[in-house]
């Protein structure tokens, strides 16, 4: 088993990325080193690599578009009046910052379709406010985290509306048909642990100040009280000035994001919904066609590196997938599982992690999965109800604290803006603490108790 392709190649991808090596880098060692363990020539694993590039296409596209679409919404300047009400706070409590931050984030996936696209635009004008409240990033890490990847988990709306529909078509495609009602009762116990995890980062690890400080050496306590309140004063004061009004213009921009919600809720697509929210900021006149050109290259600025590793990431299944290394692996643990269920919850949930800490998709390792996981939890007895549970938490494993997941590479794009955050350190690593490690012990019970 530890000769597997798939267990060399995520050791190789999460070493180099531990080494600070670029996460487009990293991929690309650890989808070479794959092919190569899996017996293909260099020739042979490049091309299956281009090959596979085109499997995550839409989902890039998607992320372009909608990067364009999230453009064009702070251009209009609503995104201003959230700004300004959030560093207008006198008396700002730190942890409900957060847990607001985490809030807004979950209507990404859900109520407004633009997904980690916000990011970029929220967060870098919050930096300072952050630095002066001594907030530690790695909790606004994990509460972006949370937000992007725990509605999709429970909640059958926006991306968790696909994400369900792939775990009842696969489920039903190898033998054990579930109806989409089912799913969110299964994956209520796994999502319990995300919140659980939350509340570990926002509340205890990460509630130590962390200070910011621009290489000028730290400040006396006292010093530093002064000076944040004489910050906070004049950020309010400075917020207070000109402060940005509700517009009628505004009730256009609200008008694009319902067009683009619906549109991708009856399409099943998001580059329906971006394009159909685009087209109305384009008729409204919200962006005219003189600055289109401006503001959509502002949105491929965005978007477009996160979108061309998920293409890189891509390839990288393909090879695992075409290879056959992920069978492999399973069928290498199948011989040891006996009848125990807890062992066999265990080692389900290990491969899990294994694959979508590679791929770094919640959504492309389903089907990945599916077609193993679900024959041998009918072998083993499990219920409809924990199999859910199992193939659902195995594929969400790993999504939290890969250096290839839109979940991390999302919360990066923001809190990297003045280039004092790191997307392992600061981001892969604490969003895998505290969302691996919940994620795994609640999908188990799950599983033992459904």
């Amino acid at each position: 088993m530890l000769t597997n392709p798939v267990v060399i190649s995520v050791i190789v991808l999460t070493v180099l990325s531990l080494a600070r090596v670029h996460v487009i880098f990293a991929l690309l060692m650890a989808t070479v080193v794959a092919g190569l363990t899996a017996n293909l020539s260099l020739t042979d694993t490049v091309s299956t690599f281009i090959g596979g590039m085109g499997g995550q296409s839409e989902t890039a596209l998607s992320y372009i578009l909608l990067g364009v679409f999230a453009a064009m919404i702070a251009y209009s300047g609503i995104t201003t009046i959230l700004i300004n009400k959030l560093l207008a706070m006198k008396k700002t409590n730190k942890y409900v910052l957060l847990l607001i931050i985490a809030a807004l984030t979950c209507l990404s996936g859900n109520l407004i379709p633009v997904h980690i696209a916000f990011i970029p635009i929220l967060i870098p004008p919050l930096l300072m406010f952050f630095n002066y409240l001594k907030i530690d990033r790695r909790a606004v890490a994990c509460a972006l985290t949370f937000g992007l990847k725990m509605p999709y988990i429970l909640i059958p709306a926006g991306y968790g509306l696909i994400f369900h529909g792939i775990i009842a078509n696969e489920m039903q495609a190898n033998g054990m048909p579930v109806s989409m009602s089912q799913i969110p009762l299964a994956m209520a116990i796994p999502a319990l642990g995300m919140f659980v995890g939350l509340a570990i980062a926002i509340f205890i690890t990460y509630r130590k100040p962390r200070n910011y400080d621009d290489g000028q050496g730290q400040r006396q306590e006292q010093e530093q009280k002064v000076g944040v309140g004489e910050a906070l004063a004049e950020i309010s004061a400075s917020s207070e000035e000109m402060p940005r009004k509700f517009q009628p213009k505004d009730f256009v921009t609200i008008a694009a994001i319902a067009v683009a919600l619906i549109t991708q809720v009856a399409a099943g697509s998001l580059v329906v919904g971006a394009m159909a929210g685009i087209i109305v900021m384009f008729a409204g006149r919200i962006v005219t066609l003189a600055d289109g050109e401006a503001v959509v290259q502002d949105g491929v600025k965005l978007m477009g590196a996160i979108a061309f590793v998920m293409l890189i990431a891509s390839g990288y299944a393909t090879i695992l997938k075409e290879t056959g290394a992920v069978v492999d692996l399973v069928n290498a643990v199948d011989s040891v599982l006996g009848d125990s269920k807890l062992l066999g919850a265990v080692v389900l949930l290990l491969i899990g992690l294994l694959v979508t800490m590679g791929i770094g998709t919640s959504f492309g390792t389903i089907p990945i999965l599916a077609t193993i996981f679900v024959p041998l939890c009918m072998l083993m007895g499990f219920s409809p109800l924990a199999t859910i549970a199992l193939l659902g938490t195995a594929g969400a494993l790993g999504d939290a604290g890969s250096p290839a997941s839109d979940s991390t590479l999302g919360p990066t794009a923001g809190l990297n803006a003045d280039g004092k955050h790191n997307h392992i350190w600061d981001t892969c690593v604490p969003t895998f603490i505290h969302y691996n490690i919940p994620l795994f012990a609640f999908g188990i019970l799950a599983a033992m108790i459904l």
